[in-house]
């Protein structure tokens, strides 16, 4: 075999090796390790569904990542963000008066929010949900928290399952841990926000560094039947 045969054969093996170095690097953020570490407590709320089954719950939220990973959230302007603010901060000043009205406004304020940055529209809840969970998977159990409140039986009246004014008072704490993240800028963009006056106490970091909440939200309420 020649030198320059040789050497060409080296230069392919290289070249294939190179090449294939993306692809493996994908497979393993695919990879048990990958998913745990991109869906944290989806992950666990994965293999429980599937009764254990690791590998059914790894497929699940592999197909996950191949139909919605590639999705790319669209920056908000600051205008956006502060009416979405002033809005959020609406629905925890209605609670003290209307715990499930208030917890209803905050499931469709945050299918808006996500329909803005670029998710599938909140009608198509499922959807939305399914990418949210593969961007924001430590925060969207609190949009799956409070939209579950707001269903209805047949009849009209609440769903006999559905939380007291504790558990909705807690859900819509948690959602708003994902409303936070969904107005947070995106990587690379400037946080231009300019909070209105009206939303500040519910922006501003407190001395333990949580958001401060109106004060009437924590006002102890009978629990709704």
């Amino acid at each position: 075999m020649s030198t320059g045969v040789i050497i060409a054969l080296i230069v392919a093996v290289v070249v294939v090796a190179v090449a294939a170095v993306p692809a493996v690097r994908a497979r393993g953020s695919r990879g048990a390790g990958g998913l745990k570490r991109r869906f944290g407590p989806e992950y666990d709320r994965a293999v429980d569904r599937h009764d254990g089954d690791f590998k059914a719950a790894e497929r699940e939220l592999g197909a996950l990542v191949e139909r919605h990973g590639g999705l790319r959230e669209r920056p908000l302007e600051p205008a956006e963000r502060e009416r979405y603010e002033a809005r959020w901060t609406a629905v925890q000043e209605h609670f003290v008066d209307s715990p499930r009205k208030a917890v209803a406004e905050a499931d469709q304020l945050l299918a808006e929010v996500a329909g803005a940055r670029g998710f599938p529209d909140g009608a198509q809840y499922d959807e939305q949900v399914a990418a949210l969970s593969v961007h924001h998977a430590h925060h969207v159990q609190g949009y799956r928290t409070v939209h579950r409140v707001t269903r209805v039986t047949p009849d009209g009246s609440p769903d006999a399952a559905a939380p007291g004014t504790e558990d909705m008072r807690a859900a819509l704490l948690e959602a708003r841990a994902l409303f936070d993240d969904l107005l947070t800028p995106a990587r690379g963009e400037p946080d231009r926000r300019h909070r209105a006056e009206h939303t500040a106490a519910a922006a501003t970091p407190g001395a333990d560094g949580h958001r401060r909440l109106p004060r009437a939200f924590h006002r102890q309420q009978p629990k709704e039947g």
